[in-house]
């Protein structure tokens, strides 16, 4: 077995990647009100839902798994909107430690990469602990019930892997999903740094 690889940046100089938690599926969407790095609005879980999907991105501007994966989860945002789907991105880090995940660099990143989704600001990180979010990107989707039927990771697309970035397990559980069918519990954790907690 080889070793879990290692990533370097200038913050860190070394961390250990960080796999999602996958709780349980079924789990009840805990509800929440953020403030919205984009439009200065608070929102809450309720009124930004999905009709029939919810899709919670746990993601920040500084780690390369989330810069990997932009493009990506602003097509899918766009694909599913008129579909019943809404997306809501979460940033939880902790920004005395990476000033580059602060809100106003927050606006920044949603209006450079056009994000369509919320980019919300978790500063107590009740939310990522709520959710038992441990890495970014990490994906959760919620049934209209909002319950949960995925999570884990986009697709099987890394930094330095080469493999092109399709969405394809965070699309199959929608497409299923939206199709009335079942989702498969056979589910991939994410990857990527870990949330930086205070």
């Amino acid at each position: 077995m080889q070793p879990i690889p290692y990533y370097y940046c200038p913050i860190i100089q070394t961390m250990a990647l960080t796999p999602s938690n996958m709780i349980p599926l079924g789990t009840v969407a805990s509800d929440f009100i953020l403030s919205d790095s984009v439009s200065d609005r608070t929102l809450s879980l309720s009124n930004a839902r999905g009709e029939l999907a919810t899709v919670i991105m746990f993601i920040c501007n500084h780690c390369p798994y989330v810069k990997h994966v932009n493009a990506e989860i602003v097509k899918l945002a766009n694909d599913y909107a008129a579909k019943g789907v809404k997306c809501i991105a979460i940033s939880s880090n902790d920004v005395a430690s990476t000033p580059e995940d602060s809100p106003e660099k927050m606006k920044e990143t949603a209006l450079n990469e056009g994000y369509s989704f919320p980019y919300l600001y978790d500063e107590t990180q009740a939310v990522a602990k709520a959710y038992d979010a441990a890495c970014t990107p990490d994906f959760y989707i919620f049934d209209a019930a909002m319950r949960l039927v995925y999570r884990g990771q986009l697709d099987d697309s890394r930094p330095s892997n080469k493999i092109p970035l399709t969405g394809k397990d965070v699309r199959d559980a929608l497409d299923n999903l939206l199709a009335g069918k079942d989702v498969s519990p056979f589910q991939r954790p994410s990857i990527g740094c870990n949330i930086k907690w205070k």
